[in-house]
């Protein structure tokens, strides 16, 4: 399975918080997906865009200096009380396993995928 991990090397402001730092990072490719290393719905999620030959781009939060910001800021974007899986497509928030699951099954997936350039067939 091979997927990019990502690190937050860039400069950002000072002043940046940390959703600005979530939607950017989310526009900044065709999927990123917020993970945690251990997570095993994260593992799923990421075998799942690979299997459909997408390359993810994946931000282990666990494995990152601002990490635990960025779960709590995602738990409040989704509304939830488990922070990841959380899947980005062309910069548009998808959701949580649920409902990238619902989306896969029900067939909307993959335009979704294609129109964000991440699929070519």
């Amino acid at each position: 399975m091979h997927y990019q991990t990502e690190s937050w090397g860039t400069y950002l402001p000072p002043t940046t918080t940390v959703n600005d730092r979530i939607e950017r990072l989310a526009a900044e490719n065709a999927v990123v997906i917020f993970s945690l290393s251990s997570c095993c719905m994260c593992h799923a999620i990421k075998r799942l865009f690979c299997g459909m030959g997408v390359n993810p781009t994946v931000y282990e939060l666990d494995q990152q200096p601002l990490g635990k910001e960025m779960e709590k800021a995602l738990m409040r974007l989704l509304g939830s009380s488990s922070p990841v899986p959380v899947v980005f497509v062309g910069g548009k928030l998808v959701g949580a396993m649920d409902r990238v699951m619902a989306s896969h099954i029900s067939g909307t997936l993959v335009p979704l995928l294609k129109e964000a350039g991440a699929l070519w067939l």
